[in-house]
């Protein structure tokens, strides 16, 4: 009777990995909402975006000393 307590408690092994597996399940899924949220937050046309034709010296886009 000494053996009853202690690992598992009362678990079996296909408990413990059907925990396991759904636990993975669920972060998954939440790990793919966050990732199609960033990538619409990329995408999203009225953020600012960078432009290459714009210098960071000068606002209005064009070289300096032109």
């Amino acid at each position: 009777m000494k053996g009853d307590h202690g690992k598992g408690a009362g678990k079996t092994g296909a408990d413990v990995k059907d925990s396991r597996r759904d636990r993975l399940k669920l972060a998954l899924r939440e790990n793919l909402k966050r990732r199609k949220s960033q990538a619409r937050g990329r995408s999203d046309p009225g953020a600012p975006s960078e432009s290459p034709n714009v210098s960071l010296d000068d606002a209005s886009g064009e070289k300096p000393g032109q």
